[in-house]
């Protein structure tokens, strides 16, 4: 069933852009007077087609099922000597190079502006997700070192407000591409342990410790900076353990152990899990009155060691959360800023696996688009359709860079025309689409590589 769904998703997620792609071509190429004879998703042979519309268009499905073309009447590619003039008025070579600029450049174009479409109505519907709250923070990691302690909310990024844990990891993320510090807005918990002795400070986070090969991972665990999960409260006391010997209780709220502030649950297990037989005092609430009790773990054998124990279960644990929406315009806005940056990022990408600061392993090729379309259906409509957004990000940069046979490639032809004011020549042009081809099917073969040392290791 799983499989089945995934398959599923992939065709749905990459069908859907190919068309929304190659119905760009198409629309521009209409309204600039060019005649289209075919429209097809999908590659090589054609296994179903209908013709449609008053120029008799081939609306097509074809075999392969990855990509789809536009296919205008050329004469570059068809024999065009039993064509009437007024058909040849319009053809695609006879039109303006600003005309043949603008059909060209629609299909990424059209990804762009599916993906603002996407990422605004998400913004605009909203999601619950966590706040981006700080669990314990490691003593020895740069967040510590900025200033960050636990329970610590973090509000802004550089500037910009962040009301989510998604939100803080993208800004941190754009961060550590750019090699560059990041400024934090936070409000403590704790001002006092801080050092900073004000509730509202902005802290200053070395993003010195991580690099663009640690992204595919967890780079904020790198920093120091983890999400806070629920707070431990006690759902059941263990008879004759260590807990009810102490006499905690159904409900208890624990704050402290030895004076150390217990941010959440995972902080409670990290802090008894490493005290096997050694006493601790115990800061809770109890029907809103403090208490202190002492309690001494019981040491038990596990896979990691010798570890603590006093016998209670916790609370399911969730971390905090917050309906994030924004409103039909701003959430435009977002997302045409989230488009324009993820676009950056991911020339920036590009770039740095040129020069060899980023692995190539980070080229991915259907299968891995499969398996993350799969993944993300399985989650929900939410994290699916901020997929689908991201990959047509994706297809409009791959498309816009400058290699023959790609859309980028016949714009950097057309843009040498403008400036010259006559076409490349054919010889240089035929050459350079061998070229482009050449580059392709690397890229394709390095993709397939990378997907299938995936699947098997």
């Amino acid at each position: 069933m799983a499989f089945l769904q995934t398959i599923l998703a992939f065709v749905v997620a990459l069908g859907s852009l190919v068309i929304i792609h190659e119905l760009g071509h198409y629309w521009v190429a209409r309204l600039c007077g060019v005649k289209v004879l075919r429209f097809s998703v999908g590659m090589g042979k054609i296994v179903w087609s209908r013709r449609f519309g008053p120029d008799q268009t081939e609306w097509a499905l074809s075999i392969l099922p990855l990509g789809g073309y536009v296919k205008m009447l050329d004469a570059r590619e068809q024999d065009v000597s039993g064509i009437s003039p007024q058909d040849m008025k319009r053809e695609f070579t006879s039109q303006s190079v600003w005309r043949r600029i603008a059909i060209v450049a629609a299909g990424p174009l059209a990804n762009f502006i599916l993906a603002i479409l996407l990422f605004a109505g998400l913004y605009s519907y909203g999601e619950m997700e966590p706040t981006p709250r700080v669990r314990a923070v490691p003593e020895q990691s740069a967040a510590y070192q900025a200033g960050l302690r636990a329970d610590d909310l973090i509000t802004g990024v550089n500037g910009e407000a962040v009301q989510t844990w998604n939100e803080l990891r993208w800004k941190v993320m754009q961060a550590v591409v750019d090699k560059a510090p990041v400024k934090l807005d936070v409000r403590h918990a704790n001002p006092a342990a801080a050092g900073g002795g004000h509730l509202l400070d902005t802290v200053s986070l070395s993003t010195d410790g991580v690099s663009t090969k640690d992204l595919e991972g967890d780079y904020l665990g790198k920093l120091g900076i983890k999400l806070a999960l629920g707070k431990a409260i006690v759902g059941k006391v263990q008879p004759d353990g260590p807990a009810m010997k102490a006499g905690l209780q159904n409900g208890d709220l624990i704050i402290a152990i030895d004076g150390e502030t217990i941010s959440d649950s995972a902080a409670f297990i990290a802090k008894v899990s490493a005290s096997p037989g050694k006493p601790l005092t115990l800061t809770g609430l109890r029907s809103g009155n403090v208490f202190n009790m002492a309690v001494t773990p019981e040491a038990q054998q596990s896979k990691d060691g010798t570890i603590g124990r006093i016998k209670v279960e916790l609370l399911p644990t969730m971390p905090e959360m917050v309906l994030s929406s924004s409103p039909p315009l701003q959430a435009l806005a977002k997302g045409a800023k989230r488009t324009w940056d993820s676009s950056i990022l991911t020339l920036k990408m590009l770039g740095k696996m040129i020069v060899g600061e980023v692995s190539w392993k980070n080229i991915t090729g259907p299968i891995t688009i499969a398996d993350y379309a799969g993944q993300t259906a399985r989650i929900g409509a939410f994290s699916y359709l901020s997929f689908i957004a991201f990959i047509s990000i994706s297809l409009g940069v791959m498309n816009l860079l400058p290699i023959p046979v790609l859309d980028g490639g016949l714009l950097l032809y057309y843009s040498l025309e403008v400036l010259t004011g006559r076409p490349i020549p054919e010889r240089v042009g035929a050459i350079a689409q061998r070229a482009g081809i050449g580059i392709l099917m690397t890229l394709m073969m390095v993709a397939m590589f990378n997907d299938i040392v995936r699947l098997l290791f």
